[in-house]
């Protein structure tokens, strides 16, 4: 079978620059597709993948700084780090390329270009960028199959140890478990426990956010693609559930899974037995399913948006993990094991926390439950000025943050504090609030990932 061609995004805000470097790397046996602004370019790499970028610096609004490109690399390296970029434009100085290399580009071509020199910089960058996508490729698939280490299961409130004697209970069995619960609550590290004390500890734990693939990767991401199934398909790949065969697959995000990816989930899990992409060959596999949401899935199955029949294959045994506000005698030994574990990991020596600051983090309601406290005191351990944590270490004050105080916050700060209040109001539900917000689903699932929510 034949190579695919490599894939440019051509971005410049003059057609005829456009328009010759199409026309040009179309004779290199080259797929290109040009894009006149930042803001398409963004799109188009939220969309689809591309194995270079080739982009001005300099747009209609700004000639000759280049300001608007050098803040459109940032953007690109939140996206996908591993895309290369070479950056262009006809204003060229020492200075505004090593800042562009500063900000993620792999190269700088002055206008007017070389045809040759620039083909061969291309080419280059290309392969460079083919080369590191496939070590990551490698390292996540190693991450997936191998025994990730997890933080320890830390509980000492009457609510959460009756979830560890459901846990030792359940366990060992090969029921499909659901867990409930607000997002940092805990729900994988009880769907590790539930795998390490089952017969399949010694298989893999694989974990898919099954709510953040969009409709076009699902079905490669779950149960693999053969060589040519699509585009994009170069080699063969397999798919989670392949790779849990004999083990566990933890489905996060459930809730929020689309209706047709439904349907075909529903028949794996009946079933065992799936399809690659692109092959008529049936594969069977011996999985054990946890999964999990923070969405109300009862109501979810009323109003029609996810199937009664799926649910019922998914919570045999079901786990609802309480909020930290809800089991706050927690929240001491949550906060002291994470100053350990943070103190271990920067090399610090912090003895505990003054009386004053332990009260506050009983007294605040975590809405980012264990997972912001964890952030919380890691920021404290970076922080702190004495050998124990203080008020001002946690950096709590613009939790609160009501409208009348966002002037005082960062662009960042803005942007989190805008979600979390998204998802209180969507019930936790990604798909709502994604779209309330006016962002694709998988660009919120990226903001979540950024701010740790």
């Amino acid at each position: 079978m034949l190579a695919l061609p490599p894939r440019i995004l051509i971005a410049d805000d003059q057609q005829d620059v456009r328009e010759a470097l199409r026309l040009l790397f179309k004779t290199e046996g080259f797929h290109s597709e040009t894009v006149s602004s930042p803001s398409v370019v963004v799109r188009a790499l939220e969309r689809e993948d591309y194995d270079v970028l080739l982009m001005d610096l300099n747009y209609t609004r700004d000639t000759t700084s280049g300001k608007e490109g050098l803040d459109l690399l940032h953007r690109i390296q939140g996206l996908d780090p591993t895309l290369p970029v070479i950056v262009m434009t006809a204003w060229g100085s020492v200075d505004l390329a090593v800042e562009a290399m500063r900000r993620g580009a792999r190269d700088f071509v002055q206008k007017p270009w070389e045809n040759a020199r620039l083909v061969t910089t291309v080419r280059t960058q290309i392969e460079l960028g083919q080369a590191l996508r496939s070590q990551r490729r490698l390292e996540a698939e190693n991450r997936i199959l191998r025994d990730q280490q997890m933080p320890k299961f830390v509980a000492e409130s009457r609510v959460m140890l009756d979830i560890v004697e459901i846990i030792r209970r359940v366990g060992p069995s090969d029921a499909n478990i659901l867990i409930l619960g607000e997002n940092g609550t805990g729900k994988s590290l009880v769907a590790q426990a539930l795998h390490d004390c089952s017969d399949r500890a010694s298989q893999p734990l694989v974990t898919v956010n099954a709510g953040g693939l969009s409709e076009g990767v699902f079905e490669s991401e779950l149960f693999g693609h053969v060589r040519g199934a699509y585009t994009d398909a170069k080699t063969d790949r397999v798919g989670r559930f392949e790779l849990a065969d004999s083990g566990t697959l933890f489905l996060d995000e459930i809730a929020n899974v689309t209706a047709s990816q439904q349907s075909k989930l529903l028949r794996v899990i009946e079933t065992g037995h799936f399809e690659p992409v692109g092959s008529s060959r049936t594969r069977q596999v011996n999985v054990r399913i946890l999964s999990a949401t923070n969405a109300d899935i009862r109501n979810e199955v009323q109003i029609g948006r996810f199937r009664q029949d799926l649910l019922f294959r998914l919570n045999t045994i079901e786990i609802r993990i309480p909020a930290l506000r809800e089991r706050r005698e927690d929240i001491p030994i949550l906060a002291t094991h994470f100053l350990l574990q943070h103190n271990t990991r920067y090399r610090k020596t912090l003895q505990g926390f003054d009386p004053a600051t332990m009260q506050i983090l009983l007294n605040y309601s975590w809405p980012g439950n264990v997972r912001e406290l964890d952030h919380t005191i890691e920021r404290a351990v970076l922080l702190a000025r004495s050998d124990r944590v203080h008020a001002e270490d946690l950096g709590l004050q613009n939790a609160s943050a009501t409208a009348g105080s966002i002037e005082e916050m960062s662009l960042e700060e803005v942007e989190s504090f805008l979600i979390k209040k998204s998802l209180d109001r969507c019930s936790g539900n990604v798909s709502h609030a994604a779209k309330a917000l006016g962002l694709s689903r998988s660009a919120l699932y990226r903001r979540l990932q950024r701010y740790g929510l």
